[in-house]
């Protein structure tokens, strides 16, 4: 095991606006040495650009930029079992990458920066992954994190809502498992990451849909209003969207009807 200890900085830059990364990410990133960008492939280049354009703001020279491609993921719909090994296959081919990227292009005393869309707590792999790296022995690390503005943040400011409602809670859930979810009626689901359009399967005529994508960029789409009603609509944009850009990345709240007529 080396003992040259390295310092990692896990940092938010939100949800797609340069404008919505805070002071203390601002700061992180003029600390760094070494950036590692995790890139999707050309068809989600803006991922990639986006982060550039804040590396070449508020970097400060020298610094180095080191681009990788991330693993590939099977991503067919599959059961729960075969769900869980795939992810975790994934997230163990992403940690040696990262385990090599920490050991091959750091030196000892430098501290490397990863920029993590939205916050790094929520339905994001980073902080997993390097607790793998360091589970190991290899390579030895500081982390430190630095929270961003999420994506379920940005989606209710720009609808001008409250996440939850008086008195209420509010459960986050990946979109494959808001079948099970949506049993319980006792409050708001907030869905991320819905590739197959599971709002188009949820029952209930007092159901609204506070739904967004790519938000935070010129290029963001919003929609409000009786799911019933509003289900369409959503469906067709997303499909011209993904159609346009080759990817999307939406999230959306599910707001059950309270039965208080004074809260939203």
């Amino acid at each position: 095991m080396s003992t040259e200890q390295r310092a990692i900085l896990v940092i938010g830059i939100g949800a797609g606006d340069p404008e919505h990364l805070t002071l203390a990410a601002v700061k992180a990133i003029s600390r760094a040495d070494v950036f590692f960008i995790v890139g999707k492939g050309p068809g989600k280049s803006a991922l990639t650009d986006l982060r550039h354009s804040m590396i070449e703001e508020h970097a400060r020279a020298p610094y180095r930029v080191v681009e990788i491609d991330d693993p590939s993921r099977d991503r067919r719909p599959m059961d729960r079992s075969d769900y869980t090994a795939v992810v975790r296959d994934w997230h163990t081919r992403r940690a040696d990458l990262f385990e090599r990227l920490m050991r091959d292009e750091m030196t000892a005393g430098e501290t490397g920066a990863f920029l993590v869309w939205g916050d790094p707590s929520l339905y994001d792999s980073t902080l997993a992954i390097l607790a793998d790296v360091e589970s190991r022995g290899t390579v030895s690390a500081a982390i430190e994190v630095v929270p961003g503005i999420s994506s379920v943040s940005s989606l209710c400011a720009r609808h001008r809502i409250p996440l939850n409602q008086v008195g209420r809670p509010v459960h986050i859930t990946p979109a494959r498992r808001l079948p099970e979810v949506g049993q319980n009626d006792d409050g708001d689901i907030v869905v991320m990451l819905d590739g197959g359009e599971s709002f188009t399967q949820v029952d209930g005529d007092d159901v609204w849909i506070y739904w967004g994508a790519y938000l935070g960029t010129p290029d963001e789409l919003l929609v409000a209003g009786p799911l019933r009603e509003v289900s369409g609509r959503i469906s067709e944009l997303r499909s011209a969207a993904r159609a346009r850009h080759g990817w999307i990345m939406d999230t959306y709240l599910l707001r059950m009807a309270s039965p208080d007529p004074e809260q939203p």
